[in-house]
C-alpha cells in the first residue's frame, strides 16, 4: 500500500514531468482531437480503420506468442500457451482478411459488453446506495446510458455495424485529446 508521503512525491514527480513535457502532451492532445473529429466525421471509415488496427494487433501478437511459446517448449502449459498464441493468429488473419464482416461481428460485441456493463454497474449502484450516500445515482445513470447505447447498436443492426465503433472510437479520443490538451496548457501555464 501506498503511504500518503510516497503518493505525494509521486505526484510531484508526475506534476513535474507533465510540466517539462507539455509541448509534447500538447501536440499528442491536438492530434487526438483531430483523429477523433475525423472518426466522428467518417464513421464508417473509422469503424474499418479500428478493425483492421485489431486485426493487426491480434496477428502481431499471436506470431510473437508462438515465438516466445517455441522458444519456452520445455516449460508446463506449453501446449495451453501455443493454442493462445495460435488463436490470436487466427483471429488477426479473419480480421483481415474480411474486414467488413469483422465489423459487423465486432459491433455485436460491443452491444453485448455495454450491455453487460451497464447491468453490472445498476447492480454494482444498487448494492452501495447505503455507502455512497448521493453519489450511487451517478453510478446509476451510467448504468443506464450503457443499456441505452447497447439497446441502440443491437437494434439497428446490421446498419449500426456502419458507425457504432467509428463514433464510439471518436468519442474516446475527442475526450482524451481534449484533457491531454488541457492538461498540457496547464501545464505551460504553471510553468511560466
Amino acid at each position: 500500500m501506498t503511504s500518503p508521503e510516497e503518493f505525494s512525491r509521486l505526484q510531484s514527480a508526475m506534476s513535474q514531468a507533465v510540466e517539462a513535457h507539455w509541448k509534447a502532451f500538447l501536440f499528442e492532445g491536438i492530434l487526438l482531437v483531430v483523429l477523433g473529429v475525423a472518426a466522428l466525421i467518417l464513421p464508417p471509415l473509422a469503424s474499418l480503420a479500428t478493425t483492421i488496427f485489431l486485426g493487426w494487433m491480434f496477428l502481431i501478437s499471436g506470431i510473437g506468442g508462438l515465438i516466445a511459446t517455441y522458444w519456452a517448449r520445455s516449460t508446463p502449459g506449453f501446449w495451453w500457451s501455443l493454442i493462445s498464441a495460435a488463436l490470436a493468429v487466427l483471429t488477426g488473419m479473419l480480421l483481415l482478411a474480411r474486414p467488413m464482416q469483422a465489423v459487423l461481428t465486432l459491433t455485436i460485441v460491443l452491444g453485448a459488453y455495454f450491455l453487460a456493463e451497464g447491468v453490472a454497474t445498476i447492480m454494482y449502484a444498487l448494492e452501495h446506495r447505503r455507502e455512497l450516500s448521493s453519489r450511487w445515482s451517478w453510478l446509476l445513470i451510467s448504468g443506464l446510458i450503457d443499456i441505452a447505447i447497447s439497446f441502440m447498436v443491437i437494434t439497428g443492426l446490421p446498419s449500426s455495424a456502419e458507425w457504432a465503433i467509428g463514433v464510439l472510437v471518436g468519442i474516446n479520443l475527442l475526450f482524451g485529446g481534449a484533457t491531454l490538451t488541457g492538461m498540457a496548457l496547464a501545464a505551460r501555464k504553471s510553468n511560466t
